[in-house]
Parts: structure tokens; C-alpha cells; sequence
């Protein structure tokens, strides 16, 4: 699972979150930080309001929340997420001597690495580059 580091600095580079099922986050306050939630129909769905977006708890028991605003959610994304993000860009993943490793490229210039010791972290580095790059454009 991405590093909530990572995730952080995605979000503040203006990686857009579009909540869907699936999608597992943190809420960033004190008494809830070390939990991971996942939006699912059935416990914690995204409610589109022109206001923005609400992620409401259903049938919560343990606690007394019952929707809390999106950007208080941090979106830890999924591999998979983080991989699609790259789209043409990306090359490969595999495992080097510091850790995972992401390839990146354009085809013209030489491909870039990305190293870190989970995969997750590995695309999260290559995604933050491709933000950086685009920015800079």
C-alpha cells in the first residue's frame, strides 16, 4: 500500500481524486488516522453534492460518523490506479537492489527509475514526476 507520505504529496501536487468503490483512504484527523477505510455501496459510499464531494459512513456503529467532506480524506490509490495514471508513459516493474523498480519513458529520451521498497511507492514516485513534468510544460 502506498505510504501516506506519497499520498500526500500526490494530492498536494493537484493528483485529482474521484471517489469510486474500491478506493481505500485515511481520514487525517487524530482519532481516526491509523485507520484504513474503503468506499463500498454497502458501508461508505461517495455522495456527489455542487458543494463537493461527501463520503457517508451507512450503518456505522463503532463511532459516531456519518459522512465526512472529501478533502478531509487522504486517497491512499491502489497500484493499479497509480500504473493507469502513467498510461503511455510506463515501461515496466520489477525488482532491483534497492526494491522495486518503475520504468518510465517517452520513447525518445533515455526511460526513467523510480525505487522504492514497495511497488505502490515505486509508481507513486513516477506518477509525482509526470505531475512535476507537466506543470513545468
Amino acid at each position: 500500500m502506498i505510504s501516506d507520505a506519497l499520498a500526500r504529496d500526490l494530492r498536494d501536487a493537484g493528483l485529482r481524486w474521484d471517489a469510486a468503490p474500491g478506493d481505500r483512504f485515511r481520514i487525517e484527523a487524530d482519532a481516526l488516522s491509523d485507520e484504513v477505510f474503503t468506499l463500498s455501496e454497502m458501508t461508505i459510499e461517495a455522495h456527489a453534492f455542487p458543494t463537493g464531494t461527501v463520503l457517508g459512513f451507512n450503518g456505522t456503529t463503532e463511532w459516531a460518523l456519518d459522512s465526512v467532506p472529501q478533502e478531509e480524506a487522504l486517497w491512499l490509490p491502489r497500484e493499479d490506479q497509480l500504473r493507469d495514471l502513467l498510461g503511455r508513459t510506463f515501461r515496466s516493474l520489477g525488482r532491483g537492489e534497492d526494491g522495486y523498480e518503475v520504468r518510465t519513458g517517452d520513447g525518445e529520451s533515455e526511460d526513467a527509475v523510480f525505487t522504492a521498497t514497495e511497488p505502490a511507492d515505486a509508481y507513486a514516485k513516477a506518477v509525482l514526476d509526470l505531475i512535476h513534468h507537466a506543470v513545468d510544460e
